[in-house]
């Protein structure tokens, strides 16, 4: 905690509310942090505001506009430091400034190396109380793709899996549609939603033949506020070693971004996904494979701030042994496949159980009639 004083329950009050705001940004403020942000007087709420879209004003913006003349000697809510820097839009430090706020209660400090710290020293440095790490916690939950970006140079992926409740994702044959209920595979729109992107390997494509893409009428209830059809497609990264991918794929079919990723510079192959519409880069790694860490690096260059992996058990494992999957979601169906059905992830050498993945558990619920386990994973890649 920094600042003069303890926070107080109205403080945490405050917070969860604009924690509440920031969270309708969920799907649409990638590449940006989704931010919200509450002004009070007197115990009132005379401001409210929520960053929306990547360009557009930023939520202490959005709070001021609504509260006015009254904001002067107010104190200021919001789930990230204000930012001190031009970007798209003006530092909101000195909209704050010239508002004549008097106390900002921040979440969290933002780990863009832009601001750091750089905004609540300029708020400072101007006579305001600046207050950071109240409900910090929760402000990062609504970010890992920010902060995971920032910190390590890497999005922040998860690595989403369907299985039968003895661990299989596919018969021996490689059937695999549908492991799960209908229930589940609408969960499954929300997660793509809010990611900045969808990886998938080139057996995937060519086993199953998936589209990838957002079903925005599957997506629920979502507050009014949001446009459904602002939520955009994300990209499809598809991990493509030889460069496999068939033309006719349907994952072309949905308009959006689509990158392949080689290690293979094949001309001929190379100029077919482009006219098609795909971006190919090429990272050669080691036995004819992708260089993963260089791709995901490559990733953040291009702001991508959360991937949602939706592959098969060797592109999977490969993530998982490069210390680059920090999550899982595992939908599990209450069926059973036997022995001879195919497992989660390859993972070769792992002859002990010292070797084992760690993983912490941080959610589990029901579903329709399967079970949804959110993981963390402890070995990830910081």
């Amino acid at each position: 905690m920094a600042g003069a004083g303890m926070n107080s329950i109205s403080d945490h009050h405050y917070m969860a509310r604009a924690l509440q705001l920031a969270a309708r940004g969920i799907y649409t403020t990638h590449p940006n942090p989704r931010v919200g942000c509450v002004i009070v007087k007197d115990n009132i709420v005379i401001g409210e505001g929520w960053h929306r879209r990547a360009g557009e004003a930023h939520a202490e913006i959005y709070a001021l506009a609504q509260a006015g003349d009254r904001a002067r000697d107010a104190t200021l809510y919001v789930t990230l430091e204000p930012c001190c820097h031009h970007g798209r839009t003006p530092p909101c430090t000195d909209a704050l400034i010239h508002a004549g706020v008097r106390r900002v209660i921040a979440a969290m400090a933002d780990p863009n190396p832009e601001v750091a710290g750089k905004g609540t020293e300029r708020l400072r440095s101007a006579g305001i109380d600046v207050v950071t790490g109240v409900c910090q916690a929760q402000a990062e939950a609504l970010n890992p793709g920010h902060i995971r970006r920032m910190k390590a140079h890497r999005p922040y992926v998860r690595c989403k899996l369907a299985m039968t409740l003895d661990g299989r994702t596919a018969t021996a044959a490689g059937e695999s549609a549908w492991i799960t209920a209908p229930e589940a595979r609408r969960d499954v729109q929300r997660y793509r939603a809010r990611s900045s992107a969808i990886m998938t390997g080139s057996g995937t494509v060519l086993a199953d033949n998936p589209r990838l893409s957002v079903r925005v009428s599957e997506l629920g209830d979502i507050h009014e506020d949001i446009d459904l059809q602002s939520i955009g497609q994300p990209w499809r990264v598809i991990m493509d070693s030889g460069l496999r991918t068939p033309v006719t794929a349907r994952i072309f079919d949905v308009p959006g971004r689509f990158l392949i990723v080689c290690a293979d510079e094949d001309a001929g192959a190379k100029k077919r996904l482009k006219d098609r519409g795909a971006a190919v880069k090429c990272f050669p790694g080691r036995d004819g494979r992708v260089d993963l860490p260089r791709m995901m690096q490559y990733l953040s260059e291009q702001e991508i701030n959360e991937v949602m992996l939706e592959a098969g058990p060797t592109l999977s494992g490969a993530m998982m042994q490069a210390g680059l999957i920090d999550e899982l979601i595992i939908y599990i169906a209450p069926r059973l496949l036997g022995d001879d059905a195919r497992g989660l992830f390859t993972l070769p050498g792992l002859n002990a159980m010292s070797q084992a993945v760690e993983l912490d558990i941080l959610d589990i619920r029901a579903v329709g009639s399967d079970w949804r386990v959110t993981a963390r994973v402890k070995a990830a890649r910081a």
